[in-house]
């Protein structure tokens, strides 16, 4: 019996691409352990919280919408914000290298040069993340923790 070799290059891409298919990724969906904070592999969807905690709730957007990585807001970290360490102190009450508006003022959302990136109104530069957009529970979230004082909880 004669075998077809044109399959096999196919076969391989396939398998590539299968190995490349992890939940890392920068679109992978957040999970919540149990105790209402994302992170985790569970299957639920992070919720909104009204005040939600940094280390819990809003560092873990980061990571999963890819802002952490190298290419990013990682190492070497673009506009000199690094999200990968130390990320409360590169966001809180510090200027944007892009406009000098602070990245995060708390009690004010609206006014936060995070959130005008997020949103698209920032005057300056793309909207973040590059390529897409935060859900609308992320983003709420991280309206909402600024609105809460932007605590380092």
């Amino acid at each position: 019996m004669r075998t077809s070799t044109s399959a096999t290059p196919v076969l391989l891409l396939l398998v590539l691409l299968a190995a490349c298919g992890g939940s890392d990724g920068p679109t992978a969906p957040a999970t919540n352990n149990g105790n209402g904070n994302t992170g985790g592999n569970n299957s639920s969807a992070p919720t909104v919280k009204t005040d939600p905690s940094f280390s819990s709730d809003i560092v873990p957007i980061f990571s999963r919408n890819g802002c952490t990585a190298g290419g990013c807001h990682g190492s070497p970290a673009q506009a000199g914000l690094n999200l990968a360490s130390s990320p409360y102190a590169a966001l809180v009450s510090v200027a944007s290298t892009q406009t000098g508006e602070h990245r995060v003022i708390p009690g004010d959302a609206a006014n936060s040069y995070l959130i005008k990136k997020l949103e698209g109104r920032a005057s300056k530069g793309d909207r973040m993340p590059v390529g897409g957009q935060l859900s609308a529970t992320d983003l709420t979230n991280l309206k909402n923790w600024i609105n809460q004082g932007a605590k380092n909880n």
